[in-house]
């Protein structure tokens, strides 16, 4: 049996992904530092949640990825055949008021983590990048063949060049690795602050909604079901070094992803006009053809369908 490790594993992404390899016979290392970007009591009930379905072979481990003795000691107790590494400091807003903190975490906790795999000599490591690398491109779809690319905000930055970190690794080491554009995973369990279920929120308590901007905007959503899809199929078809875009490869505007959640959750949006913020971009959109090719990729859940998922889980959760 297979032992994977998943950084930042209880989280909205995280969480998903190792219910997932549960389900599919493999044995879990969830690490996680339980930070308090939001909730932690949130991140616990995923934790319980999945727990009680699938009861083992699964490990919950505390600790902090900047942490190389604890990691090392991790890799002593255990051996480990795979790295998903998601743990980061999250959102583009954030990084721009406390950019020193998204260098330590995302740069420096990434770093150390590949020291140690290199340590033990794991060779397969699947980084989680993101669409904010592209920043305000201009060419769309976003293609993983745009050499030019950049990033307008400090947890971009931050995120690209943890994507040249591992490039490096890869060369120096011969480590498998994969980066993963993500383009704004959504579905049951988001982090409360990102839009769809920020929103969904104000909304049902009858609060401001904030449009920044004229509504216009562009997003690329993907929902959580095809994005772990195409991170289990890593494990079976990803060799040497590559970088993925993982999206729908389809674009919402803002003031249609309004519309969507009003008309599942039934209730008017009272929109609060804001400007639009620093480091936001005006559109998302993955080109997909790499991942479609390499790692048969195929995105089933369209927005409609996603939104829908989405509030009835958002009605549905225990408080």
């Amino acid at each position: 049996m297979k032992t994977i490790l998943v950084t930042g594993g209880a989280g909205f992404i995280g969480s998903h992904l190792y219910e997932k390899l549960l389900g599919e016979g493999y044995s879990v290392i969830c690490l996680d530092n339980f930070d308090s970007y939001y909730d932690p009591n949130l991140k616990i009930r995923n934790v319980e949640e999945i727990s009680k379905k699938y009861p083992g072979p699964f490990t919950m481990v505390t600790g902090d990825i900047r942490n190389r003795d604890h990691l090392t000691d991790l890799f002593k107790r255990s051996r480990i055949d795979a790295v998903f590494h998601l743990a980061a400091r999250a959102g583009v807003r954030p990084s721009i008021v406390d950019p020193l903190l998204y260098e330590d975490v995302n740069l420096r906790g990434t770093l150390t983590l590949l020291e140690v795999c290199k340590e033990f000599g794991m060779k397969n490591f699947f980084f989680a990048s993101s669409s904010s690398v592209y920043g305000e491109n201009q060419r769309v779809p976003f293609s993983e063949t745009d050499l030019d690319i950049q990033p307008i905000s400090p947890y971009g930055a931050t995120k690209r060049a943890g994507e040249l970190l591992c490039y490096s690794y890869h060369h120096l080491f011969g480590i498998h690795i994969a980066c993963l554009r993500i383009f704004t995973a959504y579905g049951p369990r988001q982090r409360p602050e990102m839009a769809i279920h920020k929103f969904t929120s104000l909304m049902d308590q009858g609060k401001e909604v904030p449009m920044y901007g004229d509504g216009s905007s562009k997003r690329d959503y993907t929902y959580i079901d095809d994005l772990i899809d195409g991170m289990m199929a890593l494990l079976q078809r990803h060799k040497g070094f590559e970088i993925y875009n993982l999206g729908e490869s389809r674009t919402t505007s803002l003031k249609e992803l309004i519309r969507m959640i009003e008309g599942c959750l039934g209730k008017k949006a009272k929109i609060l006009a804001m400007d639009p913020q620093p480091g936001d971009v005006s559109i998302t959109y993955a080109d997909i053809t790499k991942a479609k090719r390499l790692l048969n990729y195929q995105p089933k859940i369209g927005m409609e369908e996603g939104i829908k998922r989405f509030v009835e889980w958002y009605k549905n959760r225990s408080d």
